[in-house]
């Protein structure tokens, strides 16, 4: 583990394509408390929402691996269903476990699971992620920004990340996206206060 890597660098302090890979794992070891955060939410949203055969919220995860693991697991260890939209990957050969089976859709086409993410999304939580979390926040926000769909709460989950990776002041700055766009999200850092956001959302607006 990380004890081995730093041996592995000190032994070769010179070694830039090591150290990277050293500071790559960091940085994935910090992010490791995502996956409790993203299976104790869907613990909190399936508990208080899929009560006497009623779902008001029900987990809709891209069905692979990690914290989109995390999310149906957490749905399922309460005893509730929740959705698997995947994406046929070399990399991701079948929807993790937790998925509910009859809930379990295979997509080819990026453009149409997206489609059928933002058809139904009452909210939109975004990990620390790649390309694929950027694309699907970036449409979920272009979308609401330009009132194509009813606005959701849309949710960042670790500041000091979204912060590092992208610069929405900037954007401001440069008069690429308004003022009151970068009101369009908010960042959580836990389970319990991204639930709390959601619920008090529907409180508002119903």
């Amino acid at each position: 583990g990380d004890e081995l890597g730093q041996a592995a660098a000190r032994a070769a302090p010179h070694d830039q394509a090591l150290a990277q890979r050293l500071a790559v794992a960091r940085r994935l070891a910090e992010k490791a408390r995502y996956y409790d955060e993203a299976r104790r939410l869907a613990q909190l949203i399936t508990r208080v929402s899929q009560v006497d055969g009623h779902r008001d919220f029900v987990v809709v995860t891209g069905g692979g691996p990690g914290i989109m693991e995390a999310a149906n697991r957490g749905a399922a260890d309460v005893g509730g269903k929740s959705i698997g939209l995947s994406i046929v990957l070399p990399q991701e050969e079948h929807p993790n476990p937790y998925v509910t089976p009859a809930l379990s859709f295979q997509f080819h086409y990026f453009a149409v699971r997206k489609m059928h993410f933002l058809m139904r999304a009452r909210a939109l939580v975004a990990f620390p992620g790649g390309y694929g979390t950027l694309d699907e926040l970036f449409e979920t926000l272009t979308l609401i920004q330009t009132r194509r769909v009813d606005r959701v709460p849309v949710l960042l989950f670790g500041e000091a990340y979204w912060r590092r990776i992208i610069d929405f002041e900037a954007l401001v700055e440069e008069g690429a996206i308004g003022p009151g766009d970068i009101k369009l999200f908010a960042y959580v850092e836990t389970a319990e206060e991204a639930w709390a956001r959601i619920a008090a959302f529907y409180a508002q607006a119903g």
